[in-house]
């Protein structure tokens, strides 16, 4: 078994069998559940997901990984309960893992995920505020950095809070599982991690301009430490903003992280005119 973690593809591998059962609770599995497993690695979590579900697609990029699963994995790939796409999740055509299993591709998602593509992996499984994911997850459960998790569900006012926190709420409910220390690894990372859960569904309030909310965030964001009136004036006039702050509840001074979801979407909603969109 090729067992050597490879840093260019940011291996770690899951040893903790705590950690594997919170995964497998977090994702609430039904017989009849799909799942779609990002990097199975060397098949511990495929292994478990294999028992608790219907079928299991794994994305895989490690050739020689790949080797090795259809080895350990010969039976589940010969009746089809598992599929195995080798490529790059992130370039992969989304295609391809449908026609793995066109009748039911998958409506779950759970995996340990590379630590150095956890946004863009967000991003491919949710879309964006402006474009999202048009067949939604039932749910999303994932192993991730720490500091990334705690950033996904950051409640407003806290340093978390950012641009990445209003972009995955306004798309999902999102919940911290669970802590998972780097000694549940092999190798151990350098930071510790943690289970999110995500569910997919529309914001409650939609945003009138989606692409606006997506501008108006990226923009509001960039420098945390400067007052919104400062960040935003090259999109807002000055009073306009102030009197909009007011509207939606929020300080003059407020900074970025001290708007709530629902108050980013509010103030996107006041300041849309029919020049946005």
């Amino acid at each position: 078994m090729h067992s050597r973690p490879r840093k260019q593809f940011g291996q770690h591998w899951l040893r903790s069998p705590a950690a594997l059962e919170s995964i497998i609770h977090a994702a609430s599995l039904e017989a009849s559940d799909r799942i779609l497993e990002i990097g199975p690695g060397q098949g511990v979590l495929t292994r478990e997901l294999l028992t608790h579900s219907e079928r299991v697609t794994a994305v895989e990029i490690d050739r020689d990984l790949c080797v090795d699963l259809r080895k350990s994995f010969r039976a589940d790939l010969a009746t089809s309960k598992l599929s195995l796409v080798e490529g790059d999740f992130l370039s992969l055509d989304w295609n391809m893992v449908v026609a793995a299993a066109p009748e039911t591709p998958p409506n779950k998602v759970v995996a340990n995920i590379p630590y150095n593509i956890t946004g863009p992996i967000l991003e491919r499984l949710l879309g964006k505020i402006a474009t999202p994911r048009e067949t939604a997850f039932d749910n999303i459960v994932l192993l991730v950095q720490k500091e990334v998790a705690e950033r996904v569900c950051a409640d407003p006012g806290s340093k978390r809070f950012g641009a990445l926190t209003v972009r995955v709420q306004y798309l999902a409910d999102c919940e911290l599982v669970c802590p998972v220390p780097a000694k549940a690894f092999f190798p151990p990372p350098k930071v510790d991690s943690a289970v999110i859960r995500l569910r997919p569904r529309p914001y409650p309030t939609a945003s009138r301009d989606p692409k606006f909310l997506e501008t108006l965030v990226k923009i509001g964001f960039a420098m945390k430490r400067k007052m919104l009136r400062n960040n935003l004036k090259s999109l807002v006039d000055r009073e306009q903003l102030l009197t909009v702050l007011e509207t939606i509840g929020a300080k003059p001074e407020a900074r970025a992280e001290e708007l709530s979801l629902a108050q980013w979407v509010g103030l996107s909603n006041q300041l849309t005119n029919p020049s946005h969109e």
